[in-house]
C-alpha cells in the first residue's frame, strides 16, 4: 500500500511514524525542509519537498500509483487543492482531509459528493468535542472510545482504594461482576500498558480498560467500586472553535455552563450566539479570578485555548482551588505523558483525535473505526469479520492471535456478545480488538485474509 500524507507536520509526523513500523510505504510531501528532516531522520519514509497543492509536485512524488492521499496541513485551503489535484492525477486513489472551519465543514457535500470526491472530511474540533462528551457522561473515567455505532464502550478508569477487584485474577473477575457482560482490555501499572491474560491480577494504583455494552456500563462500574456524582456545573476556558462547539453542546438546562475568553470582541460574538452559558471576559490565569467566580466549587474545569501553556496552568489552579475534575487541551505529544503526574485529571489532543479519524482508512480488512490507547501504546479496531478471514469459523480459544492482541466483544445483529474461548465468529459479526502496536499488520492479515500469524 502506497500512502501520500501532505503536510509533516505533528499529524503528519505521528501518522508517517505509525505506518512506517507496518511496513507501508509512505511519502511525506512538504514545503519545510525542517519538518522533512524531522521526518526522514526518525522514520524509514520517503520525504518530497514541494507543495502539496501543487499538481507538478504531486506528480513527480507518485501520486498517481498511489492508494491514498492525506492532506492534513494546517491549512484547509491546501488541503482541499490537494485532494483536487490528486484526484485529477489518480483517479483511483482515496482521498481525505483535515479540515476545521465551519466555512468548509458545513459545506462538505460540495466536496465529498462529485468531484474532488474526497473520501472523508476530518474534523479534529469537533472529535475533540465528542471526547469530552464522552468523559462528562461516565465521571470518573480516563478514557472512553465507543463502537458498533455507540453500543459497546471501551473505558477505562482508575480503581479507587477498596475496590472489590483489586487482588482478583482477571480468571475470577466474575466473582465481583457476577454474569453482567464486561472483558477486561488492558491494564496500566507504572505507566506500561499490557493486554492481560487470565492470569493476570489486577492490582491497587491500576487503571483498567473493560469492554461492555452501553448500557450495562453504570452496573460494572458500580460493582467495581465507582461511584461518581454526575457533572452539572462546568466552567470552559477558551472560546475558540472547540470551546464555543462544546458550549453550544452544553447549552440546555442540566448543564450549568461558564464560558471565559480574554479576547472582548469574541466574547461579545459568544454571547449573542449561546443562550444558557454564561459568558465572561477575563485570564483563565488569574487566580483571583477564578476564586471570584467560586471555580474551586465546580464539577468541571475544560481549558480548550489555544496555548498550551495557559490549558495546563488553568487546570492547575483550579485544582488547587478545590475544581472536581479538570480536562486540558494539549496539543504537543511530548506534553502527554506529564499531564497525568502533576495532577490533570484528563487530556483531549485535536491531533491524536485527527489520527484517530484517518488510520481506519488505512487498515486492511473491513475496519469501520480505530481508536490510539494511552495514547499510541495500543489501539482498538472494530471490523467486520470476512468470511474468509482466520478468525472465523474457529473457537475463539483457537484462533493464532499474538500476545497483546485479543478480540474483546463483537456486534452479531442488534446483539453484543462477550465471548468465551468456545464462541466462535461468524461472517459479518463485528469486531472490537485490542492490539498492542506492534501488532497490529499480523492482525490485519487475519481481519483481511486467511493466513496464519507466523
Amino acid at each position: 500500500m502506497r500512502i501520500i500524507i501532505v503536510g509533516a507536520g505533528e499529524v503528519g509526523f505521528h501518522i508517517a511514524r505509525r505506518l512506517a513500523v507496518e511496513n507501508k510505504e509512505v511519502i511525506v510531501i512538504d514545503k519545510n525542509p525542517a519538518a522533512l528532516k524531522r521526518v526522514s531522520e526518525t522514520t524509514d519514509v520517503q520525504t518530497f519537498e514541494g507543495s502539496g497543492c501543487s499538481p507538478r509536485v504531486l506528480e513527480e512524488a507518485g501520486v498517481a500509483g498511489g492508494d491514498i492521499l492525506l492532506a492534513v496541513t494546517d491549512s484547509d485551503e491546501i488541503n482541499i487543492m490537494a485532494c483536487v489535484f490528486a484526484g485529477k492525477l489518480a483517479k483511483n486513489i482515496t482521498l481525505l482531509a483535515r479540515l476545521r472551519d465551519e466555512d468548509y465543514t458545513q459545506y462538505k457535500h460540495l466536496i465529498t459528493e462529485g468531484e474532488p470526491r474526497i473520501r472523508r472530511i476530518i474534523n479534529p474540533d469537533q472529535e475533540v468535542v465528542d471526547s469530552i462528551l464522552r468523559l462528562m457522561s461516565v465521571p470518573g473515567a480516563v478514557e472512553i472510545n465507543e463502537f458498533a455505532g455507540g453500543k459497546i464502550r471501551l473505558i477505562g478508569v482508575r480503581l479507587p482504594e477498596g475496590s472489590p477487584v483489586i487482588g482478583k485474577r482477571l480468571m475470577n473477575l466474575r466473582d465481583v461482576t457476577g454474569d453482567v457482560g464486561v472483558v477486561i482490555a488492558a491494564l496500566v501499572r507504572d505507566d506500561k500498558l499490557v493486554i492481560p491474560t487470565g492470569e493476570d491480577e489486577i492490582q491497587r494504583r491500576d487503571t483498567v480498560y473493560f469492554a461492555c455494552d452501553i448500557k450495562d456500563q453504570d452496573e460494572i462500574l458500580e460493582r467495581i467500586g465507582i461511584r461518581s456524582e454526575p457533572i452539572k456545573t462546568v466552567f470552559i476556558v477558551g472560546g475558540g472553535n472547540i470551546g464555543f462547539k462544546l458550549a453550544k453542546s452544553l447549552d440546555n438546562k442540566f448543564y450549568h455552563t461558564r464560558l471565559l475568553d480574554a479576547d472582548p470582541q469574541r466574547c461579545g460574538f459568544l454571547a449573542e450566539q449561546l443562550n444558557r452559558p454564561i459568558v465572561l471576559q477575563g485570564d483563565a490565569r488569574d487566580q483571583d479570578l477564578l476564586r471570584e467566580e467560586n471555580v474551586g466549587e465546580l464539577d468541571l474545569v475544560i481549558s480548550v485555548t489555544g496555548d498550551e501553556e495557559t490549558n495546563i496552568l488553568a487546570c492547575l489552579l483550579a485544582k488547587n482551588l478545590g475544581a472536581r475534575e479538570t480536562i486540558t487541551r494539549i496539543n504537543n505529544f511530548a506534553y502527554m505523558p506529564l499531564i497525568e503526574p502533576i495532577g490533570i485529571d484528563h487530556l483531549v489532543c485535536p491531533r491524536l483525535s485527527a489520527i484517530n479519524s484517518i488510520l481506519h482508512f488505512i487498515r486492511r480488512g473491513q475496519v469501520m473505526s480505530t481508536a490510539s490507547i494511552k495514547g499510541e501504546d495500543a489501539e482498538a479496531l472494530e471490523a467486520i469479520a470476512q468470511e474468509n478471514s482466520s478468525v472465523v469459523g474457529k473457537p475463539l480459544k483457537d484462533i493464532k492471535f499474538p500476545k497483546g492482541a485479543l478480540i474483546l466483544c463483537f456486534q452479531r445483529g442488534d446483539e453484543v456478545v462477550i465471548p468465551r474461548g468456545d464462541t466462535v465468529i461468524q461472517p459479518n459479526d463485528r469486531l472490537v480488538i485490542i492490539s498492542t502496536r506492534q501488532n497490529i499488520t499480523k492482525v490485519e492479515k487475519a481481519l483481511d485474509v486467511t493466513v496464519e500469524f507466523f
